[in-house]
């Protein structure tokens, strides 16, 4: 049976070993292994291996090396379960190797999905103008279990969802100001939607907001798309430039009365 002749600090890696062995041709280099294993099983010179505790030995190094991986992963920040699983897959450790790291993990508690889902919906409420929808997508897409998903969003309280839908309308009040009051709360309603906001929450939001133009800012808007819309059916006959005109700007949310309005006007001139 070899016994250990040497061991040796790698020099790129300190918390690495380098063990040699005797053969029938002398010292001969034969594995490498991490302090905590090297300490674990008590290798010293002089110590007696076989090739099962070696392969025991080997094992308990790669489990030791995706630890590592994944505590080094972890270090920036907090990550769910199934993100440690997905990395340490990506790094092509063992399925069985994975299994044993997370355990682990959760063991000396670097992972929590319940923390972690916890800290997720603090930080996109506070951070970010996303809506709980987006938010529970999001926590699925990271792996975390439907209960806990329905546990935590209840930190993303109606009363805050109100507020940030209210200040995603007054930004985009002013981005859509060219538009229709019709058009501009279809706009501001699909906006909302994409950012994960209730139809609830949306209508709440839209009670607080002035969206609806007088008259002359109405016009002033229709006026604007008007001129547009005019480069497109300038060439057709006076009749059909007025009706594709009148329907194209009823599409675009204007009352029939401005739109007459403004015909007339134009007619007029």
């Amino acid at each position: 049976m070899p016994a250990i002749t040497k061991i040796t600090i790698q020099k790129k890696n300190k918390d690495r070993y380098n063990i040699y062995t005797d053969s029938e041709h002398g010292e001969t280099y034969a594995f490498s292994v991490d302090e905590d294993v090297l300490i674990k099983y008590n290798m010293k010179k002089g110590k007696e291996i076989d090739s099962l505790l070696i392969g025991e030995i080997q094992f308990q190094d790669e489990i030791r090396k995706a630890y590592n991986t994944a505590i080094h992963y972890l270090s920036s920040r907090m990550r769910s379960e199934s993100e440690v699983r997905t990395h340490l897959i990506k790094k092509e450790y063992a399925v069985e190797l994975i299994d044993e790291v997370i355990h682990k993990l959760y063991q000396y508690q670097f992972l929590n999905d319940e923390e972690f889902a916890i800290a997720f919906v603090r930080t996109q409420k506070n951070t970010t103008d996303k809506g709980p929808n987006i938010i529970k997508h999001e926590l699925k897409d990271k792996g975390i279990a439907e209960n806990i998903i329905q546990d935590v969003i209840e930190l993303y309280p109606k009363e805050e969802q109100v507020e940030t839908a209210i200040s995603l309308c007054q930004k985009y009040t002013l981005k859509y100001k060219k538009d229709s009051s019709r058009m501009m709360q279809q706009k501001i309603e699909q906006m909302l939607t994409r950012k994960g906001f209730s139809y609830d929450m949306i209508q709440l939001a839209l009670e607080e907001i002035q969206l609806e133009k007088d008259d002359d800012e109405e016009m002033g808007a229709l006026k604007r798309q008007a001129e547009k819309i005019s480069r497109k059916y300038n060439h057709e006959e006076p009749f059909i430039y007025e009706q594709k005109l009148k329907q194209a700007l009823f599409r675009k949310g204007f009352p029939l009365h401005l739109i007459d309005a403004y015909l007339k006007e134009n007619k007029d001139v």
